[in-house]
């Protein structure tokens, strides 16, 4: 399923328009972004949670030449799969 697959779901589920479905699905993609930016984790019962844990700098090498580069920190992005998520999925 990818972006538009969801937006022609939420049009058949709820029967919004497109245009209204596509600000659905929108809105929804920029809560859990602007949820993750302002305390680092979105959770959703039954669903999942998605986390942000930092990734210090590290010193790294370029596989191509050897040298050695510097890695800047970063925020890796998790999901973890709530329980009734998992038993959905594998039922």
């Amino acid at each position: 399923m990818n972006k538009q697959d969801l937006i022609d779901f939420v049009v058949t589920k709820t029967g919004l328009t497109k245009k209204d479905s596509i600000k659905v699905v929108d809105a929804v993609f920029g809560g859990i972004i602007e949820g993750l930016k302002a305390s680092k984790d979105a959770r959703f019962v039954g669903f999942g949670s998605f986390n942000l844990p930092a990734t210090p700098a590290r010193k790294g090498r370029n596989p191509r030449t050897g040298a050695a580069i510097d890695i800047p920190a970063k925020n890796r992005i998790t999901f973890k799969a709530g329980k009734e998520f998992k038993e959905a999925v594998n039922s």
